[in-house]
């Protein structure tokens, strides 16, 4: 009888002295497996057949002993020869209809895929299990493929749930404790979840392999802290009230915000967030981050003045509050215009998570890969309508997992599942620098202080763009020289003298 694995913690060993160096392989499983390691794959590409077949077997009698299954990497012939449970093969290895006829129907056989297309057709062959990779880059293999990361695992998970909803798939590349509960989060279809991890280098190079293994199956079983919150609110529904009240918790507990900005803006954005009652550190420098989320800040990261310098900080600042479970704010400016931007959004993305990305059309575009007519840091003209643009925006969502702010004269926020239009503002904030910048700041402060990203994004874009409204209705504004210090005099204020009532449009996205 063909046995039914935990796949949660998945162990692939390696046998390479950069990896496993002078440790004792059988050692490490053990202790492993008493951590929680639930399969493993045994993969040596340069023992010779005797000696593969020794090692397998005093692998398989630890492993047995544990009731855990002990599968061959690609060698069906040394997986016969010691009776292990099953074998684990590559795209470049033996067939699968073949592997299956030389070992029979009660073994388990896992394929490696990377593309929609090698998964289907290892689950149309019989696959008991995919291992789905790389899903980022990684040192154990050098020759991957671009990275999936974890939009394309949703994709290839998309594709499975149709014909193959009950097919187990694991991830693999580039995982670790700090990285697998957003991974596990952004990857994860309503219909068809990742039903584990697998993992080289975190286990076979700890130290202690049983405290890394315990941590590991805690973080794979552990719900992510930063998931977006679920919504029973129908369409129509009215977040004035919520709104007001969100403002003045804002104001009265001053939440800190970590703004790491590009410095054309930086002087606007901190007398921004001071306005609306936030406390804002301005601060680039790669070794302050962990103090500063350990310190309970919310992170805008801005790559408004991308440099060689500046993105080993956003990407450890990406990487450094996602593992603290502090919420972030990715404002991509510019991105679409080079590929250098392009190269380190993905990087961020693929470091961190970002509860809301706020961008201009263009740059959400971008990101959707739909044409995008960005133009420096500006967007450039549009002919797209309002449906098309939440529906661009809701795709960006739904890939990231996360709120997406599409600002223009009608800005559109949307969590993939609720999206609405803003109807707000003032040609005159297109006229000043950091405009855009400065609503980063203020969907982070209105973040701090919220429990929904989503409200947290449709508060920001309203009083920021209302304080705009306000000011311009001053006597003494003229052009964007006056009208800056009125719009900041006015931020701490427009709840009061601004009314916002029939801004906020839904977007009923089932109907796109």
């Amino acid at each position: 009888m063909k046995p039914k694995p935990d796949y949660t913690l998945y162990l692939v060993t390696d046998s390479t002295p950069a990896i496993l160096g002078d440790r004792n392989l059988k050692t490490i499983v053990a202790e492993a497996m008493f951590g929680g390691v639930s399969i493993v794959q045994y993969r040596d590409k340069t023992s010779d057949t005797g000696a593969l077949i020794r090692t397998a077997r005093e692998l398989h009698a630890i492993t047995k002993s544990k009731g855990v299954p002990l599968l061959i990497n690609d060698r069906v012939d040394v997986a016969l020869a010691m009776g292990a449970e099953g074998v684990h093969i590559g795209q470049d290895d033996m067939d699968l209809p073949t592997a299956r006829r030389l070992l029979g129907p009660d073994a388990i056989i896992g394929v490696s895929a990377s593309t929609v297309a090698e998964a289907l057709t290892a689950a149309e062959q019989g696959a008991d299990y995919l291992g789905i990779g790389t899903v980022y880059a990684t040192a154990t293999k050098t020759n991957t493929k671009t990275p999936l990361r974890p939009s394309g695992v949703r994709a290839i998970l998309s594709a499975l749930s149709a014909a193959h909803p009950s097919l187990p798939t694991v991830l693999i590349g580039g995982l670790n404790e700090a990285n697998i509960p957003r991974t596990l989060y952004q990857s994860s279809l309503p219909t068809h979840s990742p039903s584990g991890i697998a993992l080289v280098s975190a286990i076979l190079t700890s130290s202690t392999p049983y405290a890394t293994a315990s941590a590991l199956r805690t973080a794979i079983t552990t719900p992510f802290p930063l998931a977006l919150s679920q919504t029973d609110k129908p369409l129509g529904y009215s977040y004035d009230h919520e709104i007001v009240t969100l403002f003045g918790t804002l104001q009265q507990n001053s939440p800190f915000l970590h703004i790491l900005t590009n410095t054309v803006a930086s002087p606007l954005s901190a007398s921004v967030a001071l306005a609306l009652g936030a406390s804002p550190i301005m601060s680039q420098h790669e070794a302050e981050s962990a103090p500063l989320a350990a310190a309970g800040a919310t992170l805008l990261l801005n790559i408004g003045t991308l440099t060689p310098a500046t993105l080993p900080a956003y990407l450890t600042a990406a990487a450094t509050y996602t593992s603290a479970n502090r919420r972030m704010v990715l404002d991509p400016v510019g991105l679409g215009a080079t590929p250098a931007r392009a190269a380190a959004v993905a990087a961020i993305l693929a470091a961190g998570y970002p509860s809301v990305i706020k961008g201009n059309e263009a740059e959400i575009a971008f990101l959707a890969g739909a044409p995008s007519a960005q133009r420096g840091v500006d967007a450039g003209t549009s002919e797209r309508s309002l449906s098309e643009k939440a529906r661009i925006a809701a795709k960006v969502a739904d890939e990231q997992r996360c709120v997406v702010v599409m600002t223009g004269p009608d800005d559109v926020i949307t969590d993939g599942t609720r999206s609405v239009a803003l109807r707000a503002g003032h040609a005159m904030l297109g006229r000043i620098t950091g405009s855009g910048c400065a609503l980063g700041v203020a969907v982070a402060a209105f973040l701090a202080v919220s429990e929904d990203p989503f409200l947290a994004a449709i508060a920001a874009c309203l009083v920021l763009e209302g304080a705009a409204e306000l000011a311009m209705t001053a006597n003494h504004v003229s052009g964007p020289g006056t009208f800056v210090p009125e719009w900041i005099d006015c931020l701490g204020r427009v709840i009061m003298q601004w009314d916002m009532s029939g801004r906020i449009d839904d977007i009923d996205l089932e109907g796109l």
